[in-house]
């Protein structure tokens, strides 16, 4: 079975996950972490999500394709001064072509719409990529420490 074509590259679609969604996230999930467990030692916190309990709190949102095809998803947790992204990630024949940075825009967006004035994230200091990637796009790293048993890299960015 093929991918997502994402080559022609409209913009995607982002909108509230929906229950069908839930096994496409946690599938997602599964394949943009799961290369990271023998490197932390268990599998990573965004593979033990409860995708369900998400998309029923209206937290999860999904980037769909042209054709309506699911591209990547996107965790947001509102906290009293901040919205926090608890889980970004890309089915692989979407990487590198744009989809991770539309979603931080609409992250920050909703973030605006919701008056909050930052974005707060984290990653694991396995993962390296990311520790380029969040930076590129505007963030600052705030500490690293241990949080739920992972060694983490803590990331803020303000918005104008």
């Amino acid at each position: 079975m093929e991918g997502p074509d994402v080559t022609d590259r409209p913009a995607p679609t982002i909108r509230l996950a929906e229950m069908q969604h839930v096994a496409e996230i946690a599938a997602c999930a599964r394949l943009a972490f799961g290369r990271y467990s023998a490197a932390i030692g268990r599998d990573p916190a965004p593979m033990r999500a409860d995708f369900a309990a998400h998309v029923a709190a209206q937290e999860a949102f999904v980037a769909l394709g042209q054709c309506g095809q699911f591209l990547g998803y996107i965790v947001l947790l509102t906290r009293p001064d901040h919205l926090y992204v608890d889980a970004l990630a890309v089915r692989p024949e979407a990487k590198g072509k744009g989809l991770g940075r539309a979603l931080i825009a609409f992250a920050e967006e909703e973030a605006r719409r919701k008056h909050l004035p930052r974005l707060d994230l984290c990653t694991n200091q396995q993962m390296t990529e990311n520790q380029t990637f969040y930076p590129h796009l505007g963030f600052t790293e705030t500490g690293r420490g241990r949080e739920d048993g992972y060694d983490r890299v803590f990331y803020t960015k303000a918005l104008g």
